[in-house]
Parts: C-alpha cells; sequence; structure tokens
C-alpha cells in the first residue's frame, strides 16, 4: 500500500495517467501490475529500477518550451504498449537522463512476452532538440512526433548511457515512420554512448538534422537501414557495428543531405571514424553496405564493410559527386569483404569502384574475413582479424571526443564492447 501511494503522488506532480504498483518478474514480460504511464510529462520526474513502467500510447516530455527533466535509474524496465502504439518523446528543452550501466542497462521493449515479440511492436524513443537543420527553423516529426530544430547547435537533451530500446518501430506510411530512435535536432551537448537498437520494423538510429555525437552504438536485426541521417547532420561518431538479419533489411548506412534540395545548407557532413557494417550474404533483403547520395558530405574513415547481398559502396546524385571531386567527401581505410560486388557498376557516371581504390588512399578489397566471427546471430563476435588488425589505419582527431586507435572496425580485439550488456534474442 505505502508503493501505491507514491505512486498516486507521483502521478499527481506529473500530470499524467498514472496507474497500479509494480512488483518484480521473471522478464518474460511486464507483470500484471505496472506503472502505466500516459499523456505530458509536466514536471521533474524519475523513473526507479524497482518499479516497471508501461507506455500506453504517446507519452512526452514537457510542453516544447519550459524545462523538464526525465531520470531513468540505472535497470529500469520500460516497456511499449504493443495496442496503442506506445512511444517516448522527449520535446524541445526538456532532458532524459538516462544512465544506465554495463550491469544494469535501461531497457526499453515490447509489452508482449519473450517468444511473441517482434519488430515493430511499440513506436520506439525519439528526441527532440533545438540544434539546425537544413530544412528550415524547425520541422515537425515523423509520426506525430512534435517539432524539432533551432539555432542552438549545442543544445542539450539529456544522457542516454547503457540503453537498449528492442522490437520497437512502425511504418505508418512511405516517409512517415518511426525509428527505433530518432534525434530530430539534437544538440552537440546531448551525451550519446553505450547504445543498442535490436529487431527494429524501421531504421535503427536516425538523425535528422542536428549535432548529435554518438558513440559505441550496436545495431542487430535492423529492418531498414541501420544507421541513418538526413537534413544535415553534422556530428560525430565512433565505434559503430550493425549486424543485418536477411530476413528484413535494407542498407547498413544509408547517408543524405535533403532529398528535396541537395544543395541544402548545412550540409550534411558528419565524422566518422571506426565501424563495422555486416550484411547477410545469404539474405536478398540485405542491399547495400554504405549508400551516400543526395548531396551528403562527409569523411569517414577504419571502417569494414562486408557480406551485403548486393554491394558494399554505391554513391549517388550530381550533388554528391560534386562533394567527392571537392574533397568533401571522404572514404578511406576501409575494408571491403565478401559482398555481392564490393563496389556497384552502373550508369550514373560516377565509378565507385575507382574512388575507393584510386582516388582514396588506403582502401583495401579483403580476401580473408576481418571479423571472427560476423553472421552468428545468437553469439557473434564482432573483434577484427587479418587486415582489420595489419592494414592501415586512420588517426582520430585529438578533439576530446575520439579515441586514439590502432585496428579497423568498430570494435577493439582486446575489450570487446558489445558485450555483457546487448541481446541477440529473436
Amino acid at each position: 500500500m505505502k508503493m501505491l501511494r507514491v505512486i498516486l503522488l507521483f502521478g499527481l506532480s506529473t500530470g499524467l495517467l498514472i496507474t497500479g504498483c509494480s512488483d518484480s518478474n521473471n522478464g518474460t514480460g511486464p507483470s500484471d501490475e505496472v506503472v502505466t504511464v500516459s499523456g505530458v510529462i509536466t514536471g521533474n520526474t524519475t523513473w526507479t529500477a524497482d518499479n516497471e513502467y508501461l507506455l500506453r500510447g504517446g507519452v512526452f516530455v514537457g510542453n516544447d518550451v519550459d524545462e523538464t527533466i526525465l531520470t531513468i535509474e540505472a535497470g529500469t524496465k520500460i516497456y511499449g504498449e504493443s495496442s496503442t502504439w506506445g512511444m517516448l518523446v522527449v520535446r524541445r528543452n526538456s532532458r532524459i537522463m538516462a544512465q544506465g550501466t554495463a550491469t544494469d542497462p535501461i531497457i526499453m521493449t515490447s509489452d508482449r512476452a519473450e517468444g511473441e515479440r517482434g519488430r515493430g511492436n511499440w513506436g520506439g524513443l525519439i528526441i527532440n532538440g533545438n540544434a539546425p537543420l537544413n530544412t528550415g527553423d524547425e520541422a515537425y516529426g515523423e509520426g506525430g512526433t512534435g517539432y524539432y530544430g533551432g539555432s542552438d547547435p549545442n543544445d542539450n537533451s539529456g544522457v542516454l548511457q547503457y540503453v537498449r530500446v528492442e522490437y520497437a518501430g512502425r511504418e505508418i506510411s512511405p516517409d512517415n515512420e518511426l525509428n527505433g530512435i530518432a534525434f530530430q535536432g539534437v544538440g552537440r551537448g546531448t551525451t550519446v554512448d553505450h547504445i543498442q537498437v535490436h529487431m527494429n520494423k524501421d531504421d535503427g538510429i536516425e538523425f535528422f538534422g542536428g549535432t548529435c555525437n554518438i558513440k559505441y552504438a550496436l545495431l542487430t536485426g535492423i529492418a531498414d537501414d541501420c544507421f541513418d541521417y538526413t537534413d544535415g547532420w553534422q556530428g560525430k561518431a565512433q565505434f559503430i557495428v550493425a549486424q543485418q538479419y536477411g530476413d528484413d533489411a535494407d542498407q547498413g548506412f544509408e547517408f543524405d543531405n535533403s532529398g528535396e534540395d541537395n544543395t541544402a545548407e548545412p550540409y550534411s557532413n558528419p565524422t566518422i571514424y571506426n565501424f563495422t557494417l555486416i550484411g547477410d550474404p545469404a539474405g536478398p533483403e540485405s542491399d547495400i553496405g554504405m549508400l551516400v547520395r543526395e548531396g551528403s558530405k562527409g569523411k569517414l574513415y577504419n571502417g569494414i564493410i562486408m557480406g551485403f547481398y548486393e554491394h558494399g559502396l554505391d554513391i549517388d546524385h550530381e550533388q554528391t559527386f560534386l562533394n567527392v571531386e571537392a574533397g568533401n567527401l571522404i572514404i578511406d581505410n576501409c575494408i571491403f569483404y565478401g559482398n555481392g560486388a564490393n563496389f556497384i557498376n552502373d550508369d550514373d557516371g560516377f565509378d565507385e569502384e575507382n574512388f575507393a581504390l584510386n582516388t582514396m588512399s588506403h582502401n583495401l578489397e579483403a580476401t580473408q574475413s576481418p571479423v571472427i566471427d560476423p553472421y552468428d546471430k545468437n553469439a557473434p563476435d564482432f573483434r577484427p582479424q587479418n587486415a582489420a588488425l595489419t592494414h592501415t589505419v586512420a588517426d582520430p582527431p585529438n578533439d576530446g571526443f575520439f579515441t586514439d586507435v590502432d585496428f579497423i572496425g568498430g570494435v577493439d580485439p582486446s575489450n570487446d564492447w558489445t558485450q555483457g550488456w546487448t541481446t541477440s534474442e529473436h
């Protein structure tokens, strides 16, 4: 009774509909009595690890004007209600402080029982910020997720550390979709590291403009693009691992500037070091390792692109070609292995093979697998081997964000950060 009384007070302070109390369970799904939340959080709120939380419909943090902070304790379990497309949306000027640990990650998952969960069970996590876009001063998020964008590249939407988002995503209609985690106009003041998006229906992670940085991200079983950006994203990324399941997939990386205007400014222009993109050579849904198009710029180094059913690299659209000529699109110190074709051979006037092996100086078509056990979907080993340990490595900038490396790929051979807090359940 004491726990129930605390929860009722909690509901009054936040403006949410909150019912029930939470008991521990065996991990097969939410218990019969959970803290059910819906509506808008209008006051600073903490979700604790001794409760479980069910997102009923869209749960919005803040009112887009005043600061509201949602704190989520390490080890907390949050369920998206599948019948109402539960989702969690952090509005502009508010923050999420979700700081899990390697031993107690924060888990956002489906309310269905284990064994019955699947892609698209709920809506996922959406964070809206005040950082710049190239589509205008602000935009309105897909799936009714609210306004985002502004003029502050240093905007702070909070912290995501050791967070898993599982079985989420929804394709409402073409070009109106919910991703696992959508960073919409999020600024570089936000901290994002040690993230897994698993078995998502649409993209795993997508950046819509903004300047947010990300480190240590694992994307597994994604049904669309594993890692996607558009609308002027100018962030940094390091240690990205994507493993496709060939039953449903698309690109490993899909990088756009703007589909409406390939020359829109600010250009999408991220800096990315150390990534491993693993397709499924037996799965025809596993398309292209890296698709760079619609005028995107960028600097990508120390990557492994392997096992994609169609192609390892495809660069599209005239403005993207012009970016290559101007030295504003760099893909170097990368290893291509075991793709249907490492480089697409089409008639658009751009030669990806020549770009990768001649315009660039340090790419390699390997003859042995650069990853120890990339295709095991239950217990993969993403550590590098063979050429990934001997090939020329690009030194990341010494800017306080990037980590010095002596290997190619997204995982250190002596310190596999993907172990212990992630899942392969499918």
